[in-house]
């Protein structure tokens, strides 16, 4: 529940190059750790809870942009969850490289390093106060960065 409203199911990835001062998991920084799972794999654990939606973390997933593209594009056909993703990259520099084809694939994704000395713990579903979240499918139709909103129920 830390990681994106309510019940998820996180998929860590090894692998990360920002090596941020202060990450919650530098133990996934090694990219030889792990081991490798297929997308069917993990298609059957995510569809094993039908209630919970799917978060993308490590590590940095887009290390691995092409085979995570893969398994939110199975998420995507074969379910209802959402997707969401955490990254050390700015959505700025993801929307032009490589990395494309898994920002097109997400619903929500936090952005930027983790900056030790911005930690704030009261932040909804990040550390640092640089990161955002990022409605990544209002953000590519419109052109510019549209920040998630979490739905607000209202007691009538």
């Amino acid at each position: 529940m830390v990681d994106g409203p309510g019940f998820r199911t996180s998929i860590y990835c090894a692998g990360c190059r920002h090596h941020c001062p202060g990450c919650h998991n530098p133990q996934s920084w090694a990219f030889d750790q792990g081991h490798e799972m297929s997308t069917c794999e993990i298609m059957k654990i995510i569809e094993a809870d039908p209630y919970a939606n799917v978060t993308f973390s490590g590590g940095d997933p887009m290390f691995q942009a092409t085979g995570f593209a893969e398994l939110a594009r199975a998420i995507h056909e074969r379910t209802n969850k959402d997707v969401w993703c955490y990254t050390g990259f700015t959505y700025e520099s993801l929307i032009t490289q490589e990395q494309r084809e898994l920002l097109e694939q997400l619903d929500v994704l936090v952005d930027g390093p983790y900056i030790e000395k911005l930690r704030n713990p009261d932040l909804l579903f990040r550390g640092s106060s640089n990161q955002r979240l990022i409605d990544v499918q209002a953000s590519l139709y419109s052109g510019k960065v549209v920040l998630w909103q979490p739905d607000i129920a209202l007691a009538v």
